[in-house]
C-alpha cells in the first residue's frame, strides 16, 4: 500500500480520532453513565467494558450513516442521525486533547499544502475545537456536518473543500480513522490515508480502500518528506 505524493496538492483531515484523541473521552463518559448498573454487568472494570461498547457501536453507527446516504434520504438524514450524534456527543473543546505530535505535523504540512477539515461534527463544535487548540489559521477550508446537503461517506464535503482550496479533488489526500472517511475520498477520486489513532481497525480501513495506513496523522510529514524545520 502506498500513496503517490506527486499527485497531492492539498490535504483534508477528519477531526475525531484523527486530530483529536476523543475516543478516550467517549469511553470515560460512558463508563460514568454505566456506574449505577455495575452490579448487573458482573462487576467488570467499567472503563474496559465501556471501551468495548463504544468500539462495538462505532461500526453500526457508520453503517447507518452509509445506509441513509445510499438511500438518498438527504432531507430525512438529520432525523435519523442527529439523535445518534447527540447521544454520543462531541466532547467539549476543553475536554479534548490533540493526538500526540499532530499540532507539529499540521504546522509542517501547512508549509507545503493548503489544508482542510472535513468532519461530521456540527459547525459549533468544529469551530470550538479549532479555536481552542489554535488550529484555525492552518485550515483554508472547514466542512462540517451541514456544510453540504450530504455528509461522509458521500464525497460532497470533500468536493466542496477541494473547490474552496482551488484544487482538483483528485489532487487531494484525505486523512481519517473510519470507513466513511476512506469511502468519501475514493468516491471523490482522492487518495486516502487511514489512521489507527481512532476507532477504525486496519482490516476495515484496508477493505474501504485506504491507499496507506499509519498509526497516527503525526507520521504524515515524514511520509511526505517534509522536514522538521518547516513552518
Amino acid at each position: 500500500m502506498a500513496i503517490d505524493p506527486t499527485r497531492i496538492r492539498a490535504i483534508c483531515f477528519d477531526i475525531d480520532g484523527t486530530l483529536a484523541d476523543t475516543d478516550d473521552v467517549y469511553v470515560i463518559r460512558l463508563a460514568a453513565r454505566l456506574r449505577p448498573v455495575t452490579p448487573w454487568i458482573g462487576g467488570r472494570d467499567l472503563t474496559v467494558f465501556a471501551r468495548r461498547v463504544v468500539m462495538a457501536l462505532e461500526g453500526p453507527v457508520n453503517s447507518l450513516v452509509w445506509l441513509v446516504d445510499s438511500l438518498g434520504l438527504d432531507e430525512l438524514a438529520p432525523r435519523f442521525l442527529d439523535p445518534i450524534y447527540r447521544l454520543r456527543g462531541a466532547p467539549s473543546a476543553e475536554r479534548t486533547r490533540l493526538i500526540e505530535g499532530v499540532h507539529e505535523a499540521l504546522v509542517r504540512l501547512h508549509s507545503r499544502y493548503p489544508l482542510a477539515v472535513v468532519s461530521a461534527r456540527d459547525r459549533q463544535s468544529t469551530d470550538a475545537f479549532l479555536d481552542h487548540h489554535g488550529l484555525r489559521r492552518l485550515f483554508k477550508a472547514v466542512a462540517s456536518a451541514r456544510t453540504c446537503r450530504r455528509t461522509k461517506p458521500h464525497p460532497a464535503p470533500l468536493l466542496w473543500a477541494a473547490r474552496t482550496m482551488g484544487v482538483d479533488p483528485e489532487a487531494c489526500l484525505m486523512v481519517g480513522d473510519t470507513r466513511p472517511d476512506i469511502r468519501a475520498a475514493k468516491a471523490a477520486g482522492a487518495q486516502a490515508v487511514g489512521v489507527l489513532s481512532g476507532f477504525g481497525e486496519r482490516a476495515e480501513l484496508e477493505r474501504a480502500g485506504a491507499d496507506l495506513i499509519l498509526d497516527s496523522a503525526a507520521s504524515l510529514p515524514g511520509v511526505l518528506d517534509i522536514g522538521a524545520g518547516a513552518t
